[in-house]
């Protein structure tokens, strides 16, 4: 039914998947969203895979070759790193990624971003990593990445696919759209550089279940969805 579902919307909706080349000529930014030890380093944390997950590996493995390529290039990079107080919970979910710990810190195979020049880093105690970036003067450090550095297309990678990438896009294009993210103009998902965690039914108590292969058959229809706005 699903897939029938996504064939329908696939004929019906004008938006056609492709591949893409970033080059010079048009000043791209990449941003990693929470690939942090707390989602997913082998029993990290309540939300972090229990043994080895091959989405999660491979958006991880993707994700370290599109950052060493922006770095080559001094290419700007955003890194939003989930990272929440011990005493203020995020319904529906468990606790995850407590400030301070090593949930909270980039996967092993990203920590060299700490030393670039070129990367930003910001830990975020929401789900949207638009809103997360809001400082307590009222700035936002994602808007002024996006002005300072003039990008023009951003590309989006990162976990979750449907929670935590998809909310940080959706905001992202409504302030394009809105005009705040001038001079921005394209928003881009790499589907291959994303992924999702996986909680089976009845793992915690009063958490929602959210099982990694239904929400993987559905990622089509998330990024078409996306890709309207």
């Amino acid at each position: 039914m699903v897939q029938q579902i996504i064939e329908l919307i696939e004929e019906e909706l004008p938006v056609l998947q492709m591949s893409l080349v970033l080059t010079g000529d048009v000043k791209a930014g990449l941003v990693l969203v929470d690939i942090v030890n707390g989602f997913c380093t082998v029993s990290a944390g309540n939300l972090a895979p229990r043994q080895h997950d091959k989405q999660i590996s491979e958006m991880v493995d993707e994700s370290v070759r599109l950052a060493r390529a922006f770095c080559d290039r001094k290419w700007p990079v955003f890194a939003s790193l989930d990272s929440h107080h011990l005493d203020i919970h995020e319904p529906p979910h468990p606790p995850h990624r407590i400030a301070r710990t090593d949930e909270a810190k980039l996967v092993p195979a990203l920590q060299w971003l700490e030393n670039e020049t070129n990367v930003t880093l910001k830990r975020k105690d929401c789900i949207d990593g638009f809103l997360g970036s809001i400082e307590k003067d009222g700035s936002n450090v994602f808007i002024n990445w996006v002005q300072s550095n003039q990008i023009k297309a951003i590309l989006f990678v990162g976990i979750c696919t449907d929670i935590c990438v998809l909310d940080f896009v959706c905001t992202t294009l409504f302030a394009r759209n809105r005009g705040f993210l001038v001079p921005l103009e394209d928003v881009i998902v790499y589907s291959q550089g994303c992924a999702t965690f996986d909680i089976p039914a009845n793992t915690y108590k009063d958490v929602v279940a959210h099982p990694q292969v239904l929400q993987n058959s559905n990622e089509i229809f998330v990024w078409l969805v996306v890709l309207l706005f």
